[in-house]
């Protein structure tokens, strides 16, 4: 291959990688103010970046291109009070028709699946605190007359059933969506300054399971990684823990678990006294739980017949995913175990899993040697056990 030849195709790979880690953004604005601007901000985990602004045509077009190495959240916005959130994914054409002094709710957008799914979210938010307004509405008028205490109770009692609605559909929402960052915005909506429709007190499960996905898959990504903060310090404070507390497990007697097999069968952890056991908890929806499995494969071939044994519980929600991700990872020759019930799996309070993989290394009477062993720290702790 001549140099000229190799120069020419590093430039189109070049260009072809550079089309793939941007996103460009087309839209059209009805009835725009004449000279005005419309501007791209990256939301962040604790501030908005601004990133662009282009000036509206006389036609109210205008379009961004924006390199996008990851999926993130942008806010297209006329001001702090007008604005749409995207979610926009590398190498995404989004098409957008806007309303001038309503870009939250657009008439059309097209080419962006996770910004679709935002705004379905956002109709249905919008929705409630309609209802909610209106019940206000409903009061204000009867202020003065008699019989008030019995409207409010009335009120009162339809609020808190349209509250338990939106709450619901979130929940559902959420679990339907739970390999993308909308979840992670689903948590934080409000129906009135300070009401959340998500209480981590009561709803606590679902921070950590949206936690547990954001940031097996986003690590490093500004929203994620301050959800995974605030997560820790909510669950502590609800604990009465401090970090260091909650590292005394070791020495303790392993709580006793009873779930069936994917026969059917009921096994119980205790059963297995008198090996050394890894009580590992994973679901197949988990990208580092399946990172790890080859690693127990290793493990348990290298160990079973010294007397080392594997105890899985699944998170999963169903029973197929669950058999499906067995099979795939080749794990059948130990003992799996699930209620399949997700976050809401009885074990999850009873260990205190706030994320997955998490697994215990128990001896031959049932107690904690360690826990969180992965990768080469297992086997290392393995070959000082028995010696090899």
């Amino acid at each position: 291959m001549s140099k000229k030849l190799f120069l020419y195709l590093f430039i189109a790979l070049a260009f072809i990688a550079c089309k793939k880690n941007s996103a460009k953004i087309s839209g059209t604005i009805v009835n725009p103010a004449i000279g005005s601007y419309i501007y791209l901000d990256e939301l962040k985990s604790n501030e908005l970046k601004s990133v662009d602004s282009v000036k509206i045509t006389s036609d109210g077009e205008f379009s961004f291109t924006k390199e996008v190495k990851q999926p993130s959240f942008y806010l297209l916005k006329k001001d702090n009070a007008n604005f749409l959130t995207l979610l926009l994914e590398p190498g995404e054409k989004v098409n957008i028709k806007l309303q001038n002094d309503s870009l939250a709710n657009p008439i059309s957008l097209e080419g962006s699946k996770g910004s679709l799914l935002m705004i379905e979210y956002n109709r249905n938010l919008r929705a409630t605190i309609k209802k909610l307004t209106g019940l206000n509405a409903i009061y204000m008028e009867n202020a003065e007359k008699p019989g008030l205490p019995e409207l409010v109770e009335s009120l009162d009692s339809m609020a808190q059933s349209y509250l338990n609605e939106i709450n619901i559909y979130t929940k559902n929402y959420i679990d339907n969506n739970i390999s993308s960052l909308v979840s992670l915005v689903a948590l934080y909506q409000q129906v009135a300054p300070s009401v959340y429709v998500m209480n981590p007190s009561k709803d606590m499960s679902y921070f950590l399971r949206v936690d547990s996905s954001m940031f097996s898959m986003y690590p490093t990504y500004d929203p994620v990684a301050g959800l995974h903060e605030q997560v820790k310090e909510i669950a502590l404070k609800m604990k009465g823990t401090s970090p260091e507390s909650g590292e005394e497990a070791a020495g303790n007697l392993a709580a006793e678990i009873t779930l069936p097999t994917p026969e059917g069968d009921t096994i119980k952890l205790s059963s297995t006294r008198g090996s050394i056991v890894l009580l590992d908890f994973w679901a197949s929806w988990c990208a580092p739980c399946r990172k790890e499995n080859p690693n127990l494969v290793s493990a348990y071939n290298k160990y079973h017949r010294k007397g080392f044994q594997i105890y899985q519980v699944s998170l999963d929600k169903t029973k197929e995913a669950w058999m499906k991700g067995i099979e795939e990872d080749k794990l059948e020759k130990w003992i799996h175990v699930s209620d399949v019930q997700y976050w809401n799996s009885s074990v999850v309070p009873l260990y205190r899993i706030e994320s997955i993989p998490a697994n215990y290394l128990l001896d031959k009477d049932g107690h904690i040697i360690a826990s969180n062993l992965r990768g080469e720290s297992l086997q290392i702790k393995l070959a000082e056990i028995f010696k090899q």
